[in-house]
């Protein structure tokens, strides 16, 4: 069992990745930093005796998001899991070499491309599509013309609120094509994500809200090995159990607008192909 697991480096991306070598799979570690993935490959190599493979990518740089795809496809004949985790949040609007809004880019719009290129393989090898979501997709106002909130006002926990709804979304239309595919709320997680963030920083704070890497990234392991994350195919989950979401997350009239506008923004053909 072959598993791919994105933002791999740090937090609940290391964390799930030791939790599914624990459980059998072969790992193979996709993040940004050298130096990151090779700690973590080491830790987990002598933990359990097996070093995971390692890829490096950007997900601002939709060329780099295809080499990647390309590369994988290269190197590995079955595809058993693919884990979507990359994601960031950012107070300030950034634009990436594509000129995109960040968050939308790096949480949705490359892991979109990415698991699009190697979606044939992973059918192929009757895998699954698990994406860490958030809880924060039930207050998304997603608007599939305006992925870069471009034209509406400038909301930092609004826009990424946006961006896992596109998760959820992302994650219907998977379901509605055959695909086992499922996402996640993790939690509010000890790592340093969005730590320019006064909120969450005040989220870290308040007694018995914030949880461990390992904690966060156990629902993962659940969807990646279970049944569940091929029987409850287009579900929400939280706690490894399913969770309720709002319309905005599940309504297939907006999963599949949000479908095509993402097409068209990286460039993939109906093929599946760049």
């Amino acid at each position: 069992m072959i598993a791919l697991i994105t933002g791999a480096s740090a937090g609940i991306g290391a964390a799930a990745a030791e939790g599914l070598v624990r459980a059998g799979h072969d790992v193979v570690l996709v993040g940004r930093s050298r130096a990151g993935l090779d700690s973590v490959a080491d830790r987990i190599a002598g933990l359990h005796g097996r070093r995971p493979d390692t890829s490096i990518a950007d997900f601002t740089s939709f060329e780099d998001v295809t080499r990647l795809a390309a590369d994988l496809l290269d190197r590995y004949e079955r595809i058993d899991v693919l884990a979507n985790n990359a994601g960031v949040m950012s107070t300030e609007r950034r634009l990436t070499r594509d000129g995109h809004e960040m968050m939308i880019q790096v949480n949705h719009l490359s892991p979109f491309l990415l698991t699009n290129l190697l979606l044939d393989r992973v059918m192929a090898s009757g895998g699954r599509v698990v994406t860490t979501s958030s809880g924060a997709a039930r207050t998304g106002r997603l608007d599939p013309a305006d992925l870069d909130r471009s034209r509406r006002r400038w909301s930092a926990w609004l826009q990424y609120s946006d961006t896992k709804q596109a998760n959820s979304l992302f994650t219907v239309g998977l379901a509605r094509r055959g695909v086992a595919a499922t996402c996640f709320h993790p939690g509010v997680i000890r790592t340093g994500f969005a730590s320019d963030s006064l909120y969450m920083k005040l989220l870290l704070v308040l007694p018995g809200v914030a949880r461990t890497p390992e904690q966060g990234a156990s629902t993962l392991v659940h969807l990646a090995t279970t049944s569940d994350g091929v029987e409850h195919s287009g579900r929400f989950f939280a706690k490894s159990v399913p969770s309720s979401a709002t319309r905005g997350m599940t309504d297939p009239v907006l999963a599949a607008t949000l479908w095509e506008q993402s097409v068209a923004v990286t460039g993939l053909s109906p093929t599946g192909q760049v």
